[in-house]
């Protein structure tokens, strides 16, 4: 027999020690408004939010998802159907799972059925925060300049003097004209995306459409509007059609898009908030003056490693996070980056142990059931090397300091990017320069430095002497020996007994 859906009507029939709401739902305001109501989302803010309700606080701070893509509609009908109910369970290394009913977001509104709803629940004086995770490609910046890109046909059309919005940036920028002719006070536009700065970003992309729409709103909205920066974490796998069935078995309710994720979660927030924020500290939030050192820690100590690990991992046969950890050689590999050359390029971290730190993330990388795969990993390198570790190097070149395992990394996504593996089978290179990338790493058996001469990417870290040196030493390995081999010769005797 066919099990209940979740919804509110549903939620006497899950099965006991499943958490679930101890607040009433129907007593909810909205405060905010999140576009892209994907997986992290819903396994991180919303969480976060769900905590805090339970505890009796911030009644008025729930969410009103919206989706602007034609496959968000998809996502308002499986909302809808569950009240904004839905499933997060937490993979446990040790095999346990730990399922909860999260109850923070009240109403999904899909923009392209009703752009009207939207831009006045936006310009509602209830909606005080208007939060985002659209990914890095979302905020529609040139690769090379940095720049707003103005040709995006999305972007062309919502210039248009009385354009309906389909963009992001539209209905933001429209909503907060509404607010102003209204009398009310900005609402705050809070990134929660993975990008360094990412409210700086979020500031200079909304500003410079906002320009391009009427210049003085524009100069307005720079000036007015709060664009706090955050660092977020949370592994957050995309769920599979097990996933489903799982959530299910745990619950006793069926799902149509439940979450899983690690047990690790860390959010930490710049305080500035124009408009006042749920007391987020209550949920295990840092909030600080400056994210800037927690930035860094994460990208050059997380986000870097998983790198250190990825194209290593997938070249020696592995295809799961979990499996290449499971490595000794690579463990200790990815252990060395992390002490030698990505820590000594850090500030101190107000609040961390950084030892601890990187103890959490090899305990996290080794997690077997989240199933984190090193395809995933090994996607949009074009975005990642150049951001996470090609400021490691600089940093350690400038201060004399080791850049042995940086540079094998590079060679490591050189060799991953010829898009042939060590058995000789074909490798899906995904990264929006693949074609390029690709046609370039195929030429380095005869010329060595062609990939690390893309100054797009690496600028003139191809002239450095130094850097150079260990560069070719790794890719001669890599292509002479293999990758495992390779790996092994980064470690010291003491480590290899």
């Amino acid at each position: 027999m066919a099990q209940p859906t979740l919804c509110t009507a549903t939620l006497g029939n899950l099965k006991s020690g499943v958490a679930r709401p101890s607040y009433d739902r129907s007593t909810l305001t909205a405060g905010i408004m999140h576009f892209g109501v994907g997986g992290f989302h819903r396994a991180h803010q919303a969480v976060a939010l769900d905590e805090l309700m339970n505890a009796g606080l911030a009644q008025d701070w729930a969410i009103c998802g919206v989706g602007l893509l034609k496959g968000d509609r998809r996502m308002k009908e499986v909302l809808d159907q569950q009240d904004c109910l839905y499933t997060v369970t937490l993979k446990h290394p040790d095999g346990h799972r730990e399922s909860s009913i999260i109850g923070s977001m009240v109403e999904y509104l899909f923009a392209p059925d009703d752009p009207e709803a939207v831009l006045e629940k936006m310009a509602s004086p209830a909606i005080r925060i208007v939060s985002l995770t659209i990914t890095e490609g979302g905020y529609n910046f040139d690769r090379v300049t940095g720049e707003f890109d103005q040709t995006h046909p999305g972007v062309i059309a919502d210039l248009v003097d009385g354009a309906v919005p389909t963009t992001v940036f539209g209905y933001v920028t429209e909503a907060l004209r509404c607010r102003r002719e209204r009398g009310l006070e900005p609402f705050t536009v809070q990134s929660c995306d993975n990008i360094q700065g990412n409210g700086d970003m979020a500031k200079r992309m909304f500003s410079a459409f906002a320009v391009q729409k009427d210049a003085e709103f524009g100069e307005w909205m720079l000036h007015n509007v709060h664009f706090p920066n955050a660092m977020v974490d949370r592994i957050t796998p995309v769920t599979s059609a097990d996933d489903i069935i799982e959530a299910a078995a745990l619950t006793g309710l069926h799902d149509g898009w439940p979450v899983v994720c690690e047990p690790f979660f860390q959010w930490v927030v710049e305080d500035d908030f124009g408009l006042g924020r749920p007391p987020l500290e209550q949920a295990g939030v840092q909030l600080v003056e400056d994210v800037t050192p927690y930035e860094y820690m994460k990208l050059r100590l997380l986000n870097a490693s998983h790198q250190a690990l990825c194209y290593f991992g997938y070249l020696s046969g592995h295809r799961y996070a979990h499996e290449a950890m499971a490595d000794d050689a690579l463990r200790r590999f990815v252990q060395r980056y992390m002490d030698r050359e990505g820590t000594p390029t850090l500030k101190p971290v107000p609040g961390i142990d950084l030892d601890d730190y990187k103890a959490t993330l090899i305990v996290r990388f080794s997690n077997p059931e989240v199933r984190d795969t090193l395809a995933r990993l090994c996607a949009e390198s074009s975005d990642r090397i150049p951001k996470w570790l090609v400021p490691v190097i600089h940093d350690q070149l400038a201060s004399g300091g080791e850049i042995e395992c940086s540079a094998a990394i590079v060679a490591s996504w050189a060799r991953y990017a010829e898009g042939i593996d060590e058995q000789g089978e074909p490798i899906t290179v995904v990264d929006p320069l693949s074609a390029e990338l690709v046609a370039i790493a195929q030429t380095q058996r005869g010329d060595r430095l062609a990939f690390v001469r893309n100054e797009k990417l690496f600028g003139n870290l191809a002239d450095n002497e130094r850097f150079a040196a260990a560069y070719l030493a790794a890719l001669d390995s890599l292509l002479e020996k293999g990758a495992h081999a390779t790996v092994m010769s980064y470690l010291s005797i003491e480590d290899r007994s």
